[in-house]
């Protein structure tokens, strides 16, 4: 029997609601405690400072490495942190632009691991250059965008 295209659309739009609300959501709220917990402690000033000559290889500023820290961990946080950073003026659109790919290259590592490679049952040894290879392709990732942002 044919569903309705009205009743498909409901039951999607309804599905991803649930998803938004359970995952999506709460990620991008941890992002901006993070962030928080991080200006009122001063270790976001303590992190930019250290992370600013690396980060500037990037056209960045030290704290832009929060927003690369968060993605790792999760990609709506990732794109949560940017976000706040970007409202507080503490990176520029632009430094936005240069990051957004490398969310995208290394987002959600931390997840990913028992989610994907756990459950695929890859070896823990391999772990590591998984990791690995995502992260050197959001660094060049960093370097393309400053070229052309």
């Amino acid at each position: 029997m044919k569903r309705a295209l009205t009743d498909v659309f409901v039951e999607g739009a309804l599905r991803g609601g649930k998803i938004g609300a359970t995952s999506t959501v709460p990620n991008v709220l941890m992002a901006f405690a993070i962030i928080a917990v991080l200006q009122i402690t001063g270790l976001l000033d303590i992190l930019a400072s250290l992370f600013n000559p690396v980060m500037a290889l990037f056209g960045l500023p030290g704290v832009a490495i929060t927003v690369l820290i968060a993605a790792w961990m999760s990609m709506a946080g990732g794109i949560g942190v940017a976000a706040n950073l970007y409202t507080q003026g503490m990176i520029n659109g632009t430094q936005v632009t240069i990051l957004l790919p490398a969310i995208f290259l290394m987002g959600a590592q931390l997840q990913y691991m028992g989610r994907i490679l756990g459950t695929a049952g890859v070896q823990g040894r391999f772990y590591p250059v998984f990791l690995t290879i995502s992260i050197i392709n959001a660094i060049i990732s960093m370097i393309i965008m400053r070229m052309f942002a």
